[in-house]
Parts: structure tokens; C-alpha cells; sequence
């Protein structure tokens, strides 16, 4: 899946890009308690886990 899409998902729907990201786990429920608890926490974890093995550049 190219980065753009991976982008928007996490910035649109980040439980989404985390559950393609990284699969059905500890990861995916973290978000998605985050996103409940507010759009910015959840985004912002879903980008990081997105971006923590490679760089967006």
C-alpha cells in the first residue's frame, strides 16, 4: 500500500491504517481506545506505529 494512502487512513481513520498496519492485536485495540478517547491521540498512534521502522521520506 503505498505512504499517501497509509497517511490518509491514519489521519482519517487511524483504527483502520493500525489493523492494515499491523494486524489484529495488542496495537489495533490501543487504538482504537485512543480514537474513543479523542481523534488526535489515535491519529498520532497510528502514525507513529506506521512510522516507527521506516521514515516517511
Amino acid at each position: 500500500m503505498s505512504s499517501l494512502v497509509r497517511i490518509l487512513l491514519a489521519i482519517f481513520i487511524p483504527p483502520v491504517a493500525v489493523l492494515v498496519a499491523t494486524g489484529f492485536g495488542i496495537q489495533f485495540l490501543l487504538n482504537i481506545l485512543l480514537w474513543v478517547l479523542g481523534w488526535l491521540p489515535g491519529t498520532v498512534h497510528a502514525l507513529w506505529l506506521m512510522n516507527r521502522e521506516r521514515p516517511l521520506l
